[in-house]
């Protein structure tokens, strides 16, 4: 992850963030800090929906390695995000997403990315808040999937999920305490496959959003599955169920 510090090379990365030519992951701004400019810088990030950190001046001095940091510095991202709407515009009738609900190790995040373009889905939306961000580690993991691959950034998951739905997608949550067998289920057009972050797995209320909880039944003595192989056994079970119909499909 790169780090932008001062008022102008911040100022110049937020124009080109609007313009979709660069990434701001997160601004960290001294508290208390009066300056105007950095107001404006404020203002800007509430309107492209960057987040913004305020902390201290001597952390913000520890971040930018320098004390000539203006009061600002900016971390941006390997590769920019892309918008849900875009992708939902191009995105096919039958197609899928991989959905992470603050997956927050960047290897974990690199390592889905990498199954869900190997698996053919369309995308991989994250939160803007608690998630992991597109930095090194996550593009080393990720084995050049970045480069082809969107993966969406929205402020608020349950509403990004809304916005699926009414595109006509599915929601199947991976959840330990699913009624059903990920491998028994099956998978509409339009899935969304959501999963949870490290710690605590699937929030409430974003399994509440979803319209099917699934699980990866377990034989051993291990509880659960890292969730990027979870996420790999999922998509590829998809792909498996959607080959098998086309096969059905042509022998008729």
């Amino acid at each position: 992850m790169r780090r932008l510090i001062g008022i102008h090379a911040v100022t110049a990365a937020l124009r080109k963030t609007a313009k979709g030519s660069a990434a701001i992951e997160r601004i960290v701004i001294a508290r208390g800090s009066r300056n105007p400019r950095l107001q404006e810088i404020v203002q800007e990030c509430r309107r492209l929906g960057i987040p913004v950190r305020f902390e201290p001046t001597r952390a913000v001095g520890r971040l930018a390695r320098t004390a000539a940091h203006q009061g600002v510095v900016a971390q941006t991202s390997a590769r920019s995000y892309a918008a849900l709407e875009d992708v939902l515009a191009d995105a096919p009738e039958q197609c899928m997403l991989a959905v992470l609900d603050e997956v927050q190790d960047p290897r974990n995040l690199g390592a889905i990315i990498r199954s869900a373009e190997a698996a053919g889905a369309v995308g991989v939306v994250v939160p803007e808040r608690r998630s992991a961000s597109l930095g090194p580690a996550a593009a080393k993991a990720a084995a050049g999937a970045l480069e082809s691959l969107p993966v969406i950034r929205v402020k608020n998951l349950g509403r990004g999920l809304d916005e699926l739905k009414r595109h006509g997608f599915w929601a199947y949550g991976l959840d330990a305490k699913g009624k059903a067998d990920f491998d028994r289920v099956d998978y509409q057009d339009r899935c969304a496959l959501v999963l949870g972050g490290e710690r605590r797995g699937l929030r409430a209320k974003v399994a509440e959003r979803c319209d099917f909880l699934v699980r990866i039944p377990m034989e051993g003595s291990v509880p659960s599955l890292n969730v990027s192989v979870a996420a790999g056994i999922a998509l590829f079970e998809v792909g498996r169920q959607r080959r098998q119909g086309e096969r059905a499909i042509g022998k008729l």
